[in-house]
């Protein structure tokens, strides 16, 4: 089982030249792995695998906290606070899936880190492109 930080170092250390050379790449690394941990809950239900779905959802709440703590609020102001709301939003619901084993809960989590992944992964192109440079 991994600590709220222990899902960081799993990351950086499975993922290491990603995250030392690229602090951006480890983010989107992270919202990939939450995403994946939701649906394979997701299959887990539809199959009746009650440990595999319990295993995915602590690793997705981990995931999840892992990103909360990564969050630099005094930097990121609003934006750290919104995604801190919405990280807290996903984890509540993703408990409320556990508890009553819902599938469309565990959808609705998906979808909202799906954007916010997509968001994510959109930030270098459109810096690149502000920015003029090649790279």
């Amino acid at each position: 089982m991994y600590g709220k930080r222990g899902i960081l170092a799993q990351y950086r250390q499975t993922h290491s030249a990603a995250a030392d050379d690229d602090p951006h790449r480890l983010i989107a690394l992270l919202l990939a792995g939450v995403i994946e941990q939701v649906r394979g809950a997701g299959a887990c239900i539809a199959q009746g695998d009650v440990p595999g779905k319990l295993a995915a959802i602590r690793r997705a709440l981990d995931i999840l906290d892992g990103l909360r703590l990564s969050l630099d609020h005094q930097a990121g102001g609003e934006i750290a606070r919104g995604l801190d709301s919405l990280y807290e939003y996903a984890s509540l619901r993703l408990v409320e899936a556990n508890l009553n084993d819902d599938t469309a809960r565990l959808q609705e989590v998906e979808s909202l880190l799906a954007e916010i992944e997509s968001a994510w992964l959109a930030i270098p192109q459109q810096l690149q492109t502000a920015g003029g440079s090649h790279g």
